[in-house]
């Protein structure tokens, strides 16, 4: 009996231990930071990507190049399975970030309620829970834009239009103001990237003198050539460098 119960017990404490697990990581304050700098680097990497298969457009062969990469982008299985878990992460992260920034913007006010100051922190880490909003509103008219059609009409599907076509309607000579809305989307992003790039490795604890230079060097060189290239297509589109 003794021995039966000692082979049971870890299989009655798994469910236990999964739930302290889920607890910590959604429930502390720790854990939430985990889990923000987890899907901060997964969105990360979908940037490097989506940047990429963007940039085809510059080659100016009429949108040929990047619509097949679009078009495989949209169609194999493995990166649509992909987009759902990425999806949810985003809006995961957008919920935990807005968490923790309204938290962190509460404990660094003293006991009078003024600002502690800003002698050790930078205006844009302070400002993450702004910059996270104007970012959600921008990625709320780019999914307009192009992801809805892409994935929820036939308008490209069906041949009627093309990714490359869309882009050049949204963008073109008469599109200034989604131009001018998708450049201040891109600066936010920059700013955001410079903050949360470096604070994601942190986060996970890869933090030490000898490394620490490259991930700030890194972080800032990602956080202004993606930006930078973002904002570039919108503005070589309107202006008629890219057709």
């Amino acid at each position: 009996m003794g021995m039966d119960c000692y082979l049971c017990a870890p299989i009655i404490d798994y469910p236990n231990q999964h739930m302290k697990l889920f607890s910590f990581l959604f429930n502390s304050s720790i854990g939430r930071k985990i889990m923000m700098a987890v899907t901060g680097l997964s969105l990360i990497a979908f940037l490097l990507v989506h940047c990429g298969v963007n940039a085809l457009i510059f080659l100016n062969d009429g949108g040929e190049t990047f619509n097949k990469a679009a078009e495989f982008m949209g169609t194999n299985w493995l990166i649509r399975t992909m987009e759902v878990g990425l999806f949810a992460g985003l809006l995961w992260h957008i919920a935990q970030g807005l968490y923790l920034w309204a938290d962190n913007a509460k404990k660094r006010k003293n006991k009078y309620g003024k600002p502690a100051g800003n002698a050790n922190s930078t205006w844009y880490s302070r400002s993450m829970g702004l910059l996270g909003t104007l970012l959600l509103l921008f990625l709320i008219l780019h999914l307009k834009h192009f992801w809805v059609i892409s994935r929820f009409t036939d308008e490209i599907t069906s041949g009627e239009e093309t990714l490359f076509g869309e882009m050049m309607e949204v963008f073109g000579p008469e599109g200034l103001i989604p131009v001018i809305v998708y450049v201040l989307g891109c600066i936010s992003l920059a700013y955001h990237l410079l903050h949360g790039f470096s604070s994601a490795f942190q986060s996970l604890g890869i933090n030490h003198s000898a490394y620490n230079p490259i991930i700030k060097g890194l972080g800032q060189g990602f956080s202004i050539l993606i930006p930078l290239v973002f904002a570039l297509m919108p503005l070589a589109m309107h202006f008629g460098l890219v057709q």
